[in-house]
């Protein structure tokens, strides 16, 4: 099989382009799925948690 560099860039772009939309949409998912809520709060709070001092050897 013989592809022209523009069939080739077509092809990636359009792929790309899914494979990125579905990316996104895995991301989301994951980040609103109701059982990561308290994973999420857990880390939202815990820089907040901690002292405010230089680190110790």
């Amino acid at each position: 099989m013989d592809f022209s560099h523009d069939t080739l860039v077509a092809f990636s772009k359009s792929w790309g382009l899914f494979y990125l939309m579905g990316f996104f949409l895995c991301v989301v998912v994951y980040a609103l799925w109701p059982s990561n809520r308290q994973r999420f709060d857990r880390a939202k709070h815990s820089i907040l948690d901690r002292d405010d001092r230089p680190w110790q050897k």
